[in-house]
């Protein structure tokens, strides 16, 4: 594999969409109250893609660092692990990837905040930090977060409360308590996407002393809480297109069909392996709802 190729898969591109779902959720939210800000858009999605490499990267070489990425993980081998990139290469490039977005973040920040207060800007700012942050410290340092368990807490808050309702914050300047619902049906979905991941390493995880949550509920409890998450996500979509009573947006409850055939095939898994391309379905029929939840705001606005 070239150079370039084996960057490319340390990014790891199938996980991008995901990161861009909660932003066109929170955008086309404000854009049917009719907010709309083009430089706020861009950069919200600039911001998000920048933060999502970080976390990838620093994943990718925190893992190898603790062992964690070794000839018996189930997933994908990574970058440093196939000795494709070298750890130094590895920590140069989540530095990079840090300050780009630390970078693109403060014009998002400023363009977002125009017309807000000071305090506004600050907690923004350090909004951001703590962004980067989690990114970086799920798996590198020594209580790195997701070898205690937490990481289920953290991608709930930064995938989707973070999301969907500060970027309706750049929008709109103002908070709505009812954009509490679609966060949270994000937030749920992204962490099902988590849980999948973590049930399909649960056993060399468990040996390698990563302590995710699916090593400490075990295999058949997390199908429980897996599937508490993807109908939560439903049960949370429903109720927020209920309240917006708007015809066309039923069009987001589509893809919630395949997240239901996705847990009946959950449930019948018994080898870890068969967990990885439901990783792929989950993320997508995520993306797919914003997707289809944009298409349905310009639906009802223009039809």
């Amino acid at each position: 594999m070239s150079k370039t190729k084996s960057w490319i898969s340390a990014f790891r591109l199938r996980t991008l969409p995901l990161s861009f779902s909660g932003i066109i959720f929170g955008t086309f939210i404000a854009y049917h109250y009719d907010f709309w800000n083009t430089t706020v858009f861009v950069l919200a999605l600039v911001t998000t893609l920048l933060f999502q490499i970080i976390s990838n990267l620093a994943n990718d070489l925190g893992d190898s660092l603790k062992g964690t990425d070794n000839e018996n993980r189930v997933g994908p081998t990574r970058a440093v692990q196939s000795g494709e990139i070298t750890k130094k290469e590895m920590k140069n490039a989540v530095i990079l990837f840090s300050v780009l977005s630390l970078i693109s973040s403060s014009f998002l920040i400023v363009f977002g905040t125009k017309d807000l207060s000071l305090n506004y800007l600050l907690f923004y700012a350090g909004l951001a930090l703590l962004c980067v942050l989690a990114a970086i410290t799920y798996t590198l340092g020594r209580k790195a977060y997701g070898y205690l368990g937490l990481g289920d807490i953290f991608v709930f808050i930064f995938f989707g409360l973070v999301s969907v309702l500060g970027v309706f914050t750049f929008y709109s300047k103002t908070i709505d308590l009812l954009n509490i619902l679609p966060a949270i049906t994000i937030g749920f979905l992204s962490t099902a996407v988590l849980n999948l991941n973590n049930m399909r390493d649960r056993i060399n995880d468990q040996n390698s002393g990563k302590n995710t949550l699916v090593v400490k509920l075990g295999f058949k409890k997390a199908k429980f809480y897996h599937s508490f998450l993807i109908f939560g996500a439903i049960l949370s979509l429903c109720m927020f297109i209920a309240e917006l009573n708007e015809v066309w947006l039923l069009m987001a409850l589509a893809p919630s069909v395949a997240l239901v055939a996705h847990i009946n095939l959950v449930w019948k898994i018994e080898n870890e392996r068969d967990f990885d391309p439901e990783l792929k379905k989950v993320a997508l029929s995520t993306f797919a709802i914003s997707v289809f939840f944009m298409i349905g705001v310009i639906l009802s606005k223009y039809l």
